[in-house]
């Protein structure tokens, strides 16, 4: 007698009877995959008495606040939302390398002071796991570590230490012997998750779990996965590069658009207290094609240096890159450069970057990322002390922004002197900064012009 199969979608989860090429839950295409149908064991005829569950006045429901701790990593904790909170799960995704389990194993230092952790490593020995938590100093009585994959000896593990804070490492190396499918499949991702959850929930336990990303970027497993837990971080990077970017996608308890900036050294992953100047180090200074700007992320002003470069082309379509700005966004902005700013960009190749591994998605870099195209194409430089803020529309004009007040804040404390943004009623002068206020693209290249 053949098994019966069920076809889940990995994106959204749904479960359906037969296959087909696009998921009739959330219309992704080639998205479902076969798995084992799981038995449901029951006694033929029982009876059970189902208790109704009583709905009440939300006025009536208690208020109190969620129990925070601090994890001792202060751009962690702002990720979170000012520290993890207690009986939360917490999903933390990245490239292999990135530094995850790094992170995670160099939290338990502080966390081990007050609370007792328990680390399960599934692609780790545990000597492995000592000889790193001596190399990042994370030795304590209160760490408890574990090699295993085997759900059920995990649970039996956790009921026994009674942990304060659960990490496992990873999700796709657990598995559940009641299933028959193989480790880091769907239905085993979606059942390990649901324990865990179970676990955070019922025993308060602050759960973190490391998940590892597959070719497009996103976490491995169903996109289930990330709605079933209250925090979800990717932790990005050039492997080539020594920063990393934790970035929260998802977070029930906080603010999704802070970032926590790190730097991996020898001992570890260190704390880096403001980006805006590690950002900015090693600018040229006289060359054309380049121009700093601020963007907001969550609530911190960060510097970021837009470079551009203009060159003809030897073909006759011109080529288009963009790394750190969307793509389409960038299309545009070449487009309103050459209709209004009266540039021949259609007969040049055009490149731009983003120092630093940051991705920019606010229109606040429109501005600067014109002024680094025209620097590049005029050949002639930016002046070091300017910066640029401001959001381009398609007809050539330079509109408003928020919080612009942090932005030239922070503008001012790093040594600019000067800063074109745009022109609005509620701008306040300052002392600090000269600020440059222009009302289209033909002001902004107009300032280019006029610089020695």
């Amino acid at each position: 007698m053949k098994e019966k199969t069920v076809f889940f979608c990995t994106d959204c989860g749904n479960e359906t009877a037969k296959w087909a090429g696009q998921c009739p839950a959330c219309g992704a295409w080639n998205t479902l995959v076969e798995q084992r149908a799981v038995k449901k064991e029951g006694k033929k005829g029982s009876i059970r008495t189902l208790s109704v569950p009583k709905a009440r006045p939300v006025t009536d429901l208690e208020t109190a606040e969620e129990i925070r701790f601090f994890t001792g990593m202060g751009e962690l904790d702002r990720v979170l939302g000012g520290g993890a909170v207690s009986g939360s799960l917490v999903l933390i995704g990245g490239a292999p390398g990135i530094g995850k389990s790094t992170l995670m194993l160099q939290i338990c230092h502080e966390l081990c002071s007050e609370r007792k952790v328990l680390y399960i490593s599934g692609e780790e020995s545990e000597h492995q796991l000592k000889l790193r938590a001596k190399r990042l100093n994370a030795s304590s009585e209160r760490l408890f570590v574990l090699s295993e994959t085997r759900l059920g000896d995990v649970m039996e593990c956790v009921n026994a230490e009674k942990p304060d804070v659960l990490i496992i490492d990873s999700i796709q190396t657990l598995y559940n012997d009641a299933l028959d499918s193989p480790a880091g499949s769907v239905s085993q991702v979606k059942d390990c998750t649901m324990t865990l959850m179970q676990i955070a929930k019922g025993m308060g336990v602050t759960v973190f779990v490391i998940g590892h990303v597959n070719k497009e970027g996103s976490i491995a497993g169903p996109k289930v996965l990330e709605h079933m837990v209250d925090c979800v971080l990717y932790f990005e990077g050039d492997q080539h590069s020594s920063y990393r970017i934790l970035r929260a996608a998802k977070n029930r308890f906080g603010a999704t658009n802070e970032i926590g900036v790190f730097e991996m050294c020898d001992s570890g992953l260190r704390e880096v207290e403001n980006p805006s100047e590690m950002l900015l180090s090693g600018r040229p200074e006289g060359a054309s094609g380049t121009c700093v700007t601020c963007v907001m992320e969550g609530a911190r002003p960060v510097l970021a240096e837009i470079q551009a470069l203009i060159t003809t082309t030897a073909y006759p379509s011109p080529r288009r890159s963009s790394n750190g700005l969307d793509f389409s966004r960038s299309a545009m902005l070449i487009a309103v450069l050459e209709k209004h700013g009266h540039l021949k960009l259609s007969t040049c190749d055009a490149y731009l970057n983003v120092v630093g591994g940051l991705t920019l998605e606010e229109p606040a870099a429109d501005l600067a990322t014109i002024l680094a195209l025209a620097s590049s194409y005029l050949d002639r430089p930016v002046e070091h002390s300017l910066a640029a803020i401001g959001e381009v529309g398609l007809t050539g004009e330079i509109r408003s922004i928020n919080h612009i007040d942090q932005r030239l804040s922070e503008i001012s404390r790093l040594g600019f002197k000067k800063c074109i943004v745009p022109k609005q009623r509620s701008l306040t002068p300052r002392t600090d900064l000269e600020l440059i206020a222009v009302q289209n693209v033909t002001e902004a290249l107009r300032i280019l012009m006029q610089q020695s």
